[in-house]
């Protein structure tokens, strides 16, 4: 009987503190260094978000570690609604990819909703005498042994795509990890590697000002604006069923109160109908979620798909970090 009145009159005290949140600014940590597409996006976001959640919104950067850095840090922080995430697909490939982490991806977070989607292009340096798709196909069974792949480090959207592009063609590549997709697209640029895989964030803007070979969309849909609108999907290409995207979602510490996280979700659902999120995201070539992935329920499901899509790719490469 002690015990439920404690429970009872602890409960009440909490409502009005719920009830007034945000009482102090929220903290929203990206698990990247600043100036990124997904600090990018974080930072639009907490514009977008600051009126419908009525509170003002700080971005934290705690980059390393492909992310799990500061993944485990708002996994590790007060379930109290001031300490939120917002990663990429990261957060999925980061299970497969790591032998261990300091985190259990789908028990240690409150999942908020998902935010977008973005596509990922297959280019190549400017020199690369392939002009088309098929060309490049051509190109790569030719010199199979002597094909360099870059990316952005481990753990990063172009490093997953790397190897699923290889698992798909059934061709070994020597990948050539950076730190950042800038030195890697400076290399490409500059005709040291040969290919890389990344998304539009990072390559429309080299594309459309054809400094590199652009030769393929790598999600299931083609694209609709600018020099990306001529881009054939993988699939289209010869490359069945490939199928990636770079998505964002939101996240909370486990833990954290149910009428924090459905603040937080309708705030979220309200800040992706803003008009100016959406000309932002629009320009990077960002697709904004608009179904029942917003739902806390269905992005869980989505990235335990996710984990359960990539595993297989990961381990069969045998890139595991440790």
């Amino acid at each position: 009987m002690q015990k439920t009145w404690l429970a009872l009159a602890a409960a009440a005290v909490s409502l009005p503190a719920l009830a007034q949140y945000p009482e102090k600014p929220i903290t929203i940590v990206v698990p990247f260094a600043a100036g990124g597409p997904t600090d990018k996006v974080a930072r639009d976001l907490a514009e977008a978000l600051r009126k419908p959640l009525g509170g003002t919104l700080i971005i934290e950067n705690v980059g390393g570690v492909g992310g799990t850095l500061g993944a485990n840090k708002v996994a590790k922080a007060a379930p109290d609604g001031y300490t939120l995430l917002l990663h990429h697909i990261g957060i999925a490939s980061a299970a497969a990819l790591y032998r261990s982490l300091p985190y259990k991806t789908l028990d240690d977070f409150e999942y908020l909703g998902m935010i977008n989607e973005v596509p990922m292009t297959l280019i190549g340096r400017p020199n690369l005498p392939a002009t088309s798709y098929a060309d490049l196909a051509k190109w790569l069974e030719s010199n199979k042994g002597n094909i360099n792949l870059a990316h952005a480090g481990v753990g990063s959207a172009s490093h997953l795509c790397g190897l699923m592009y290889q698992a798909a063609l059934k061709i070994d590549m020597t990948t050539v990890p950076y730190k950042g997709t800038a030195p890697a697209m400076n290399d490409l640029l500059g005709g040291q590697v040969d290919i890389m895989c990344d998304q539009t964030t990072n390559t429309t803007g080299q594309i459309e000002a054809g400094k590199v070979k652009a030769y393929a969309v790598m999600s299931s849909k083609r694209l609709t604006s600018g020099a990306l609108a001529k881009l054939p999907t993988a699939d289209e290409s010869g490359v069945k069923g490939f199928n990636l995207a770079v998505w964002h979602g939101l996240y909370a510490p486990k833990g954290t109160p149910k009428a924090v996280i459905d603040k937080v979700n309708t705030a979220l659902r309200t800040a992706l109908k803003d008009a100016d999120f959406h000309k932002r995201q629009e320009a990077l070539g960002a697709v904004i979620i608009a179904d029942a992935r917003l739902a806390p329920a269905e992005h869980k499901k989505f990235v335990e798909a996710e984990i359960a899509k990539l595993t297989p790719v990961i381990k069969a490469a045998g890139q595991y970090a440790d």
